[in-house]
């Protein structure tokens, strides 16, 4: 007899064991030579020499395709055993996949355009109204990265412009006056991540989601950046951030250039950038339309109808600046 323990190094242990452990007691079943003991993301095993080398490389390619996948069900784990590849529905133009399983995927052709940018591209530009997906498939796109080891880290950011309230008056430390601005990015990440991975990820610093005004000073390398609502900053804070671009990088920047919150009088700096590096190479632009819109089918109309409403105030009003 002889003892073995695996480290799950990258997979989930809930999702990898299960619900109530029943992946685990499958397992068990399985190998009914072997006593299996599980702890957090330890495996001890206990057998004779001849099976327990099996058992291990069969735990190896599972917690691949939990990885992988972000699921691992009874059928899979059968089929892994008897050494079948498992059945999972194939997904065109599939991302990654995200909680139990789900796949995210690029769902119309600018979609599409903003993953093949990613690709050819250090620094990517996404424009669009809200609800083209723009920021969640720049979000896919770097968890994709982390998980394939492309990168270390995931930084998220946004500028944080008050909207009626200021930052002094709400309630609790830093990080709780920040997050409800930040709130859209965990969002979407809780959408590809499993809650204790995530908030692993988080204490370890692997993601780190900050307001704009934390980036000044630092060199982000080995990692995917994204400004997200960058409409919003001013000429020096987005060159500020566009500078911070270290080595092994890769940063992608997304706005709405029609819902700008600054006052009147500034200039916002997405609008500068895209013409200060305006046919730059390594600099890719994809712009979003309303007809991308995949929220709500009513989001689009509401869409068309503020369009209606500002074509005919700048017709009626044409020196206004609202």
């Amino acid at each position: 007899m002889i003892e073995q323990i695996i480290v799950l190094d990258n997979a989930d242990a809930a999702v990898f064991f299960g619900t109530n452990n029943s992946n685990l007691q499958l397992l068990k079943t399985l190998f009914p030579k072997l006593r299996i003991i599980a702890r957090g993301n330890i495996i001890k095993v206990i057998g004779n020499a001849e099976e327990i080398p099996f058992f291990e490389e069969k735990m190896r390619e599972l917690e691949l395709f939990c990885v992988d996948h972000n699921m691992l069900t009874e059928e899979n784990i059968i089929d892994v055993i008897k050494g079948k590849s498992p059945q999972v529905a194939k997904q065109d133009n599939l991302i990654i996949f995200g909680m139990n399983g789900k796949p995210i995927y690029s769902r119309n052709e600018n979609q599409q355009k903003l993953v093949n940018g990613f690709l050819k591209n250090d620094l990517v530009f996404a424009l669009g109204p809200a609800g083209s997906g723009k920021t969640y498939v720049a979000i896919a796109l770097a968890v994709k990265a982390l998980k394939n080891k492309e990168v270390k880290r995931i930084i998220l950011s946004r500028p944080a412009v008050e909207a009626g309230e200021k930052l002094g008056f709400l309630p609790g430390d830093m990080k709780d006056k920040i997050d409800p601005y930040l709130q859209p990015l965990y969002d979407a990440l809780e959408d590809m991540i499993t809650p204790a991975k995530l908030k692993e990820y988080i204490e370890n610093k692997v993601i780190q989601i900050a307001p704009l005004a934390f980036m000044r000073g630092r060199t982000l390398s080995d990692a995917v950046i994204i400004l997200d609502e960058a409409q919003n900053t001013s000429i020096h804070q987005i060159k500020m951030f566009l500078t911070r671009l270290g080595m092994n990088a890769k940063m992608i920047i997304t706005g709405d250039v029609t819902q700008i919150d600054l006052p009147p009088s500034q200039l916002s700096g997405l609008k500068h950038a895209l013409r200060v590096l305006d046919g730059v190479k390594g600099v890719a632009k994809i712009e979003f339309t309303k007809e991308d819109i995949v929220r709500h089918k009513l989001v689009q109309l509401i869409v068309d109808a503020y369009e209606k409403e500002d074509e005919r105030r700048r017709k009626e009003f044409p020196e206004s600046k609202e």
